[in-house]
Order: structure tokens, then C-alpha cells, then sequence
């Protein structure tokens, strides 16, 4: 017997909608990323994108543990001389809550070609709306 090896013809990536309600970022984003790369199906293969669509609706309404409102902070820099910037966790999710998950997921992800076109099958909405109807998402539930 020889080992399935998946392809580009052979996968069937599914849409799926993970609501945030409540939600510890962290481990929000580890079950994430492990959806879009596909390592929750048997038929998982490193080489190929075998993961599925996933749609994450009210982002506003995640958590963090501990004091992180207050003492996580986000940095970005422009690369010119005085071009840092530092935002703290409450004006991310003030300014772009969206910006909370997709960058813990993105930290998550594999870095390379692969890794950056599985991230583009993430999808973050701000409220219980989005415009992902006509795919038929499924109720994804997170093991908790």
C-alpha cells in the first residue's frame, strides 16, 4: 500500500466560521492556524496547502489572559529614522481589532511562499456579519 500524498486537484478546501465571543486569543489563533495549514485532516500534507477557508466573526469580542489589555504592545516600523511606533493592546482593538488575531496567526503560520498564501484564507470581520454567505460556511467549534 503506498502513501496518500495530496495535490492541488485533490483538495476540497471547506469554509468555516469561528465565532470569537469570549475567546483567548492565543489559543484562538493556534486552532486557527492549524486549520488554515490543514493539519486537522488525515490527509495533511507539508508541501501542500491542504487547509480550508476560515471566517472569524466578532473580533471585537476576544480576550487576553492576565494584564495583557494593559501591557501587550504592537510594534511597527517604517524603516526611515524615527519611524517606530508602538501601539498598545486596548488602542489595537479600539483602532483595528482585526489586526489582533491576524497578527497572532500570522506569528503562528510557517514563513515562506506557502506559509503567506495559506494566511490569505483568513478572513476577520468585525461584528456577527459577513459576506461569505454564498459559500455555504460551516460552524466551526474550538476544543476547549
Amino acid at each position: 500500500m503506498s502513501t496518500f500524498i495530496a495535490n492541488a486537484s485533490t483538495v476540497q478546501p471547506k469554509w468555516l466560521v469561528i465565532d470569537a465571543t469570549d475567546l483567548v486569543v492565543g489559543r484562538l489563533a493556534a486552532s486557527i492556524a492549524t486549520v488554515l495549514r490543514g493539519k486537522h485532516k488525515p490527509d495533511y500534507t507539508p508541501h501542500t496547502d491542504t487547509g480550508d477557508f476560515v471566517v472569524v466573526v466578532n473580533v471585537e469580542k476576544v480576550q487576553f489572559t492576565g494584564k495583557k489589555w494593559d501591557q501587550k504592545e504592537y510594534q511597527d516600523y517604517s524603516h526611515y529614522a524615527g519611524g517606530q511606533k508602538i501601539t498598545s493592546a486596548k488602542e489595537m482593538l479600539a483602532r483595528k481589532p482585526e489586526e489582533i488575531i491576524r497578527r497572532a496567526v500570522k506569528r503562528m503560520m510557517p514563513r515562506g511562499p506557502l506559509g503567506f498564501k495559506q494566511l490569505t484564507k483568513l478572513k476577520l470581520y468585525v461584528g456577527n456579519q459577513h459576506p461569505h454567505q454564498a459559500q455555504q460556511p460551516q460552524e466551526f467549534k474550538l476544543k476547549s
